[in-house]
């Protein structure tokens, strides 16, 4: 199954500095059929105007992953954690017994990003953050997993059986994924449009997917895409 959530039907406010849309119920957006996909509880898709950003707040027992379209955000938390992240890199939070932290965008343009919280597999666990640089070259034509809570995949850490991976593909590529029994997909393309099963997705464009054991991917325009692998 293939559950299509196009751009134009998410929930989402614009706060002038802040342009978010939420693929599932999150603030002031209620949703009762769109309350998350399994274990992953929020995907949000945020336009954060320059010089602007996030003032400092707290998060607890959550994993929390950026994915940066466009642009630049720079972190700094209560742990004493620093850091910029750019386009096509990736930073991750565990938020755990409680932290406090901030994201800015410093630039001088519009910053594009995706936020995902995933439920924590370990509660009360002491909270970390990360970061790393994943180039698109990496993962033309193939799934790179950024994050994940499986040490053997050598990506960026959190508490969760899940996966986060990105790819990028040409017009006319395709690429498939074996999703195992069980658990779940959710798809979006953070430009470009595809067909997944033969279903049409467009630009930033949500599909939850599940009961589909191989997920085929065909590329009609260049496309980049992130994906999460849960439970």
């Amino acid at each position: 199954m293939i559950d299509v959530r196009p751009f134009n039907t998410l929930g989402g406010a614009n706060h002038g500095w802040l342009n978010a849309k939420h693929h599932f119920s999150f603030a002031n957006y209620y949703d009762p059929k769109r309350m998350g996909w399994g274990r992953l509880r929020v995907w949000n898709d945020d336009e954060i105007g320059a010089r602007s950003g996030f003032p400092p707040h707290p998060h607890a027992d959550m994993e929390i992953i950026t994915y940066v379209r466009t642009g630049a955000i720079t972190h700094e938390d209560s742990m004493g954690n620093k850091g910029r992240t750019g386009a096509g890199d990736v930073q991750v939070m565990s938020a755990g017994t409680g932290v406090r932290h901030s994201e800015f965008n410093l630039e001088n343009e519009t910053t594009t990003l995706f936020q995902i919280w995933i439920e924590t597999d370990k509660p009360g666990a002491q909270p970390s953050w990360g970061q790393r640089e994943f180039p698109k070259n990496d993962r033309s034509g193939r799934f790179t997993v950024v994050a994940s809570g499986d040490p053997a995949d050598e990506a960026l850490s959190i508490n969760a059986d899940a996966k986060i991976l990105a790819a990028t593909l040409k017009a006319g590529e395709s690429l498939s994924y074996d999703l195992a029994a069980g658990r779940r997909a959710y798809l979006v393309p953070a430009v470009g449009q595809v067909e997944v099963n033969g279903t049409t997705l467009n630009a930033r464009d949500g599909a939850g997917i599940v009961d589909e054991l191989t997920i085929t991917i065909v590329a009609k325009q260049d496309a980049e895409l992130v994906m999460v692998d849960s439970l």
